[in-house]
């Protein structure tokens, strides 16, 4: 694994003004992420674990502190240049899949291809081929409604990846997927993340994803709880230590 910087947050806050209260969903994170490492972010629901993806993701901005990305610090960009940042170099896989339920699975691919200004032609042709690179080969033309929960977030892998992003970050990506597939779907990543260097950052309460991950990052309370490689955990069936 390279340990070139791709990622960088720096001195991260995030407050939630809530009339008299206020939430400190973030307090001071620091965090780098290295250029094709495989990061899982873990915590309990309220830890900031899904506030920090947001942030990492350029789908949110901090009430204080930074987040630059291959050396662009995305809270000094507007809003436009974010939408063109996230659609040219990250991915995003969800656990809902947020599939067009009208469109077939290259048409659903082709989407983000289409935003970024390639032609009908380029995006088919692309599309096709990351398809069959997820294993999706032979449900081309099949909507949503024609595939299982595992195929479906294959095209929301395959949808990531269409614009050959330098991250992709995946959200519960095994939340509504069963055992044997969600492994499926983490071995998917993690191949992606070693064959072709993508970083790949997911905010989790899958203890599966762990022993796939390069490092797993625990929140709690907003805060970084603490940082640990994979090989120096411990992890059995329904424990990890």
């Amino acid at each position: 694994m390279s340990q070139e910087v791709l990622i960088r947050v720096k001195g991260v806050n995030k407050q939630f003004d809530l009339g008299k209260t206020v939430v400190h969903a973030l307090r001071n994170i620091d965090l780098e992420i290295y250029r094709g490492e495989y990061l899982s972010i873990m915590g309990p629901s309220g830890s900031g674990k899904s506030t920090l993806f947001n942030m990492i993701g350029a789908l949110d901005r901090p009430s204080s502190g930074e987040v630059a990305v291959a050396g662009v610090n995305l809270t000094r960009l507007s809003p436009r240049q974010l939408a063109h940042f996230r659609g040219n170099h990250i991915g995003y896989v969800f656990q809902s899949y947020n599939l067009l339920p009208a469109y077939d699975a290259v048409q659903n691919v082709c989407l983000p291809l289409l935003f970024s200004g390639r032609s009908h032609a380029e995006a088919e042709a692309r599309a096709k081929e990351v398809l069959t690179r997820v294993g999706l080969g032979h449900r081309l033309t099949h909507r949503p409604d024609e595939m299982s929960g595992g195929q479906q977030q294959r095209v929301a892998v395959a949808r990531a990846l269409a614009n050959d992003p330098a991250i992709i970050l995946a959200d519960e990506p095994t939340a509504n997927l069963d055992l044997v597939t969600g492994e499926e779907i983490i071995g998917l990543l993690s191949g992606l993340s070693k064959e072709f260097g993508v970083t790949v950052v997911t905010a989790t309460h899958d203890h599966k994803m762990l022993a796939s991950s390069d490092r797993i990052l625990w929140v709690k309370d907003g805060a970084v709880d603490r940082l640990e490689r994979r090989e120096d955990l411990d992890i059995r069936i329904g424990k990890v230590t």
